[in-house]
């Protein structure tokens, strides 16, 4: 930020903009981090520490920035810029695919639920609340939107199906330009004149909107498809090349219609998706680590601009506003969009009627044409006898939507886990195996989890290996780990971890990189490398390669051999009594290889090649040769399982 824009008022506050800037990133780091230690909604932990930052420092962004309002302000303009940044990545993760299964329902959220929930909010604005029909129609418009910028995390947590995935990430990227466009029309319309002229700067908005966002976006993704697919922007320019593209492209089209720019991102994205020739996957994880940022800073500085006294005064009618949307704006909206629909079912309509929190989209739109309407009104040149009335009401918008930002994240955030898994759309324990490769161990492996009900899938593309799973009544499909299909079409609801077990040491070690964002680098493992002993000349290089599980490290062969050999699948119990030396000692003559590891909650991992230690209470699954000597003892527990 320009060294400009500080204002030298900021020596007067006991802390330099160096320190506030470097607490807002650590605090929003700190908060992602909390966040998934304790599996907790990032959101609510940002909105927290922003607040708590702002009171116990009594210091705001504003402080240090130049004066200004409306558009000219530094800090909406760079909100403004930040929020287009997330609609573009995404727009990046928007897949035509998705829409098979999921289209319709989705086009019946972005347009019929879009109208019930403007109305229903305009009139209970009106005649409840006691708002000027014109703010009313401003709040029901901005609060059409859901964004980005907490449906994505809430995903991450939740981790509910594909389908309402794909429904709930389509829906709240798509309503954001809509909710931005509904609300520069109602603007131009409660500054007309009359009816007609209202109808006419309404068209005329919504025409450039489109022409500019739509089609600007389109004929933008293109343009840059064509550069990337020519080799004309280097690879180490690319990710920052998009950057300035967006930037250009949102101010672009906001200096020829208000908030086109919103639009035109949202459908750049859309477009780049989408297109076949070149990849974008890199540019699409600079995005992501580049969200994850914004969304970190953007709430705890906004949090941090709202005084207790801003709350206190807007507390009541918040509240009112709050428990309407959540009890039966939202719910009516769903109901009422999606009745008699066949591509939802009851259970998947009920999770949507309950999952809409706000987020960045409508506070900076709430801050924005907050300060419009508040400047009409005190020109004296527009509303007349109501001019008094809507500057007030106006002045108590932005902590109005604040207070219903904090309320639908905070309730959404610590419901929306425990109804998806209720409703039977999450799973309780996300600790299944994805298994690329369906070979002899692989299938006797696969086949003794599922009979404990754990959940694993199986990809192959040898047809027999697939027949044979499903004959054993596992999850499996004739499908490449590495096609598009195995990463943007199947269900990986509650799986956890990835075990690339196919024959070839390459395929699986590209196999783990590219599922790191699915499960994590704590999450993807393969099988020993043939190669793993070998001189550094002829072995692949360790930063290719992910965990090895195992105990022994076994590699493909090593472990289709045992089974060959007539080897099966045991469980063990490790206690207090029955150690895991114990164990050991029971097995040291059948060459025993621990698979995976049971903890006393019933998280399943795989085992590691070198366990460092196994807790008391863990039960083992372990690939054990058969012995003449069928010893048995009181904490073992032996499943045998068959191939087909």
């Amino acid at each position: 930020m320009p060294d400009s824009l500080f204002l030298a008022a900021a020596s007067s506050h006991a802390m330099s903009p160096l320190v506030y800037l470097t607490l807002i990133l650590a605090l929003g780091v700190l908060a992602q981090w909390l966040a998934w230690k304790f599996k907790m909604p990032s959101i609510l932990l940002l909105l927290a520490f922003g607040f708590a930052l702002g009171q116990w420092t009594g210091v705001r962004i504003d402080d240090y920035l130049a004066a200004g309002s409306g558009h000219s302000s530094p800090l909406l303009s760079a909100v403004g810029l930040f929020v287009a940044i997330i609609l573009f990545e995404g727009g990046l993760t928007l897949k035509f695919n998705e829409l098979k299964v999921s289209g319709l329902p989705i086009l019946r959220l972005c347009t019929i639920a879009v109208a019930i929930s403007m109305a229903a909010t305009t009139y209970f604005m009106w005649k409840v609340l006691g708002y000027d029909v014109r703010l009313a129609a401003l709040t029901g418009a901005i609060l059409t939107v859901t964004g980005p910028t907490v449906i994505a995390p809430l995903l991450r947590h939740v981790n509910p199906t594909r389908k309402m995935a794909s429904i709930v990430k389509w829906e709240g990227i798509v309503v954001d330009p809509i909710g931005a466009v509904l609300a520069v029309v109602v603007f131009k319309t409660a500054l007309s004149a009359d009816t007609d002229a209202a109808w006419v700067a309404s068209s005329i908005a919504i025409g450039k909107m489109l022409l500019v966002g739509v089609l600007g976006g389109y004929l933008l993704g293109k343009i840059i498809e064509w550069l990337l697919r020519h080799h004309l922007i280097p690879d180490y320019l690319q990710p920052v090349f998009l950057l300035a593209v967006v930037a250009v492209a949102f101010t672009g089209s906001n200096q020829i219609e208000k908030e086109a720019g919103l639009v035109t991102v949202t459908v750049l994205g859309i477009a780049l998706a989408n297109q076949r020739s070149v990849s974008v996957r890199h540019i699409l994880e600079f995005k992501e680590n580049l969200r994850t940022l914004i969304i970190s800073s953007l709430f705890i500085v906004l949090s941090g601009r709202i005084g207790i006294e801003d709350l206190n005064n807007s507390l009541g009618k918040g509240l009112a506003l709050l428990a309407f949307l959540i009890i039966v704006g939202r719910p009516l909206s769903v109901f009422g969009s999606l009745i008699g629909s066949k591509r939802t079912n009851r259970n998947e309509r009920i999770f949507l009627a309950f999952l809409a929190p706000r987020g960045i989209v409508a506070a900076a739109v709430a801050s924005i044409f907050a300060l419009e309407f508040e400047a009409a009104a005190e020109s004296g040149m527009y509303f007349g006898d109501q001019a008094s009335t809507i500057a007030t009401q106006s002045n108590e918008l932005v902590a109005l939507i604040f207070l219903v930002i904090i309320g639908t994240v905070a309730v959404y955030g610590l419901t929306a886990s425990p109804l998806a898994r209720f409703l039977g759309l999450a799973s309780k324990n996300s600790t299944g195996i994805l298994f690329a490769g369906a070979d002899d161990w692989t299938r006797l492996a696969a086949k003794a989890l599922h009979d404990d009900g754990h959940r694993v899938m199986l990809l192959d593309t040898n047809y027999y290996n697939v027949s044979s799973a499903k004959m054993l009544g596992l999850d499996a499909h004739r499908a490449n780990i590495l096609s598009e299909f195995a990463e943007e079409e199947l269900d990986f609801n509650g799986l956890g971890s990835l075990i690339a077990g196919t024959p070839n040491d390459e395929v699986n070690s590209i196999a783990t990189q590219r599922f790191i964002h699915q499960f994590g680098r704590a999450g993807v493992w393969q099988l020993a490398a043939v190669d793993r002993d070998k001189h550094h000349k002829t072995a692949a290089a360790d930063d290719v390669r992910s965990q090895t599980c195992f105990t022994g490290a076994p590699n493909h062969s090593a472990l289709q051999q045992l089974v060959a050999a007539g080897a099966v699948i045991k469980k063990s119990n490790i206690t207090d009594i029955f150690t895991l030396e114990d164990f050991h000692l029971t097995y040291k003559d059948q060459s025993p290889v621990i698979l995976f590891i049971v903890d006393e909650n019933g998280g399943l991992r795989p085992c590691p090649a070198k366990p460092k230690k196994i807790a008391p209470g863990s039960t083992l699954y372990v690939l054990v040769t058969e012995s003449s000597d069928p010893e048995s003892d009181s904490s073992e527990q032996a499943s045998r399982t068959t191939t087909a």
